[in-house]
């Protein structure tokens, strides 16, 4: 029997993302490392300190040259400035570990946090959004939010390290020329803010056209061998050129922006500093306000140290948009509302196998009409039930309501008698087992792919036993590595109806009491057929099983046959009860079966 998987880790974002601010998202994803960050800012604080202290111990050098002063003063305060450049090297490590721990936790919290929010999102919302973009969320986005706060904390800080330095040095030397370099810190504010919402807006426009890429370039290597078969290529290559041509002109427009964004910042800075080295040269000059030699030459490397510090914190205006950007598109997942509920429901402990459909019927939101309606059926435990029906009868919709991966818009379905829409679907799953018409295996092994989800994976016996009565382990046997045999992406390396027994055994092991049989055996040829056949027949024995099919081999052994037309019951009996009744599944359905 399946053991139930552990509870999963809670994620610091499974119930906090609400659509604030994305500052404020950051600063819950860092509250677990807010000691370690304060500790990390005083350390840069410190190792910072000989970028502002030396203009002043430059000036004080130079007024003692000139003034031949004390050669004393000059060694004290050459061996200040050694001492701290020294120092530099063990806080610059210190540093680096602190803030780089709580960067690198925050991606993986923030990747765990999208996974999470991705395994309980309805199907429905997966159907809706490709797996590229969502990639691209998990992977590129997260990558920029790293980035982002990367360099906010590295240029960032040392920016804002040295303005406060600077400044509270020249208050302190140079008073008198204080007030002219506070007005670069306006003009520069009032630039920012006028090109901020232009460079987020082409932000987002350029993250829209990377998950389009993204999506496009995932659908490419999926169709690659209908592609090929068909001698498509070029159409392929194609519609990726459409969208690559779109991603370079929303990417050279932003290059332009940040570019022309750089170029003012760095011309209307420098052209004040140029004015700042005049002024302050001229002051001297004259004699006036009782400015110094070394206080020209501190005033000078203050204002070019200052201005490259605030042209700094302008050209992160564009990466720090960029990262917020990336933020807003793992919001998009994190808020989405689109999520299975199951908190707080009753758990399913055991299961007699007896469901029961009472008044039914589910319209898809999008939808003018329903895919099922007033669908009534009692499913005796044990019982296997075949749907069959043309394309758009609702066979699918009924299976997936089963499962619990869409709910009813109306009516019920029933678990042994209780109303499923109050159960734990989580730990309802733990006694349900599907095997769909396309076998989905990941890149591992044979071992691997059969106990995937058990935890502690299954004993030696157990998964002999699973493979052998799903007629596996023939072709297993001539595997150069048997069990532990690397099937590749998706299965690559076996056949469909390898794949297909590999799916069974899957089942088998996990001694379901519901199954559910979506087109196991349509993509078949006749000998993979009736292995499968044989191993199926081991499977449905004590189960409640749900079968849809196109093949009359896999549904006329079934105690009931609910024929559907347009989401309805339209005739239901066993196999020969339906030929002797001469009705719709005689005169339609049975001859294509037939083949």
């Amino acid at each position: 029997m399946q053991k139930p998987e552990s509870a999963p880790r809670p994620s610091p974002l499974d119930h906090h993302y609400s659509g604030e601010h994305p500052l404020r998202t950051l600063a819950y994803l860092f509250r677990p490392d807010r000691h370690r960050l304060s500790l990390a800012v005083v350390v840069f604080a410190v190792k910072h300190i000989p970028v502002w202290l030396l203009p002043l111990i430059t000036a004080n050098i130079i007024d003692v040259v000139v003034d031949h002063g004390p050669v004393a003063e000059l060694w004290y305060n050459t061996g200040v400035l050694v001492f701290v450049l020294v120092l530099n090297f063990p806080l610059a490590l210190l540093y680096a570990r602190l803030m780089s721990s709580s960067i690198r936790r925050m991606g993986r919290e923030l990747r765990s946090a999208l996974c999470r929010r991705m395994q309980y999102l309805s199907i429905g919302y997966h159907a809706r959004v490709s797996a590229g973009v969502l990639q691209t969320k998990v992977v590129r986005d997260v990558e920029g939010v790293e980035q982002m706060t990367q360099q906010s904390a590295d240029m960032g800080l040392a920016a804002i390290m040295t303005l406060i330095g600077g400044l509270a040095v020249i208050g302190y030397r140079a008073p008198v020329v204080l007030p002219v370099f506070l007005v670069v810190v306006p003009l520069a504010a009032l630039l920012v803010r006028r090109l901020r919402s232009r460079i987020r807006s082409n932000n987002e426009e350029f993250r829209l056209e990377i998950e389009q890429l993204s999506s496009r370039v995932g659908e490419m290597t999926t169709l690659i061998p209908i592609t090929r078969a068909h001698g498509l290529e070029r159409t392929a290559l194609h519609r990726v050129d459409h969208t690559l041509e779109r991603v370079l002109s929303a990417g050279f427009r932003l290059d332009l922006l940040n570019g022309r964004f750089g170029s003012l910042s760095w011309i209307l800075l420098n052209t004040m500093a140029v004015g700042c080295l005049s002024g302050s040269a001229i002051v001297a000059y004259y004699g006036w306000l009782g400015l110094s030699a070394g206080d020209v030459v501190m005033i000078s490397a203050f204002f070019t140290a200052l201005t490259a510090s605030l042209t700094t914190l302008m050209n992160l205006t564009p990466i720090i948009s960029k990262g917020l950007e990336s933020v807003r598109s793992i919001g998009e997942v994190l808020q989405a509302p689109d999520l299975e509920s199951n908190e707080g429901k009753a758990s399913v402990d055991r299961i007699g196998g007896r469901i029961d459909f009472q008044g039914m019927g589910f319209r898809y939101p999008e939808a003018t009409e329903h895919s099922v309606r007033g669908f009534e059926l009692s499913v005796r435990p044990g019982e296997t039930i075949a749907l069959v029906g043309a394309s758009g009868a609702g066979k699918s919709t009924i299976l997936n309501l089963l499962i619990g991966f869409i709910r009813p818009t109306e009516g019920r379905i029933l678990l042994d008698g209780a109303d499923m829409a109050s159960l734990d679907l989580r730990t309802y799953r733990r006694f349900l087992s599907v095997v769909p018409q396309e076998s989905i295996l990941f890149e591992g092994t044979i071992r691997e792919n059969v106990t995937y989800g058990l935890e502690g994976g299954a004993d030696e016996d157990a998964l002999r036993r699973a493979l052998l009565a799903a007629n596996a382990m023939e072709f297993i046997e001539r595997l150069p590595d048997g069990l532990d045999t690397v099937v590749g992406q998706r299965g690559a390396r076996l056949s469909g109806g390898q794949k297909q027994r590999l799916a069974i055994a899957r089942a088998l092991i996990r001694d379901p009491r519901i199954l559910v049989l979506d087109e196991a055996t349509s993509a078949l040829d006749n000998t993979s057929e009736g292995l499968i056949q044989d191993a199926l027949s081991r499977l449905v024995r004590g189960r409640t099983v749900f079968v849809v099919a196109h093949r009359l081999s896999t549904i006329r052994n079934a105690d009931r046959i609910i024929v559907m037309e347009r989401g309805h019951i339209v005739e239901a009996g066993s196999h020969q009860e339906l030929l002797a009744r001469g009705g719709a599944y005689a005169t339609t359905l049975q001859p294509r079966h037939s083949g």
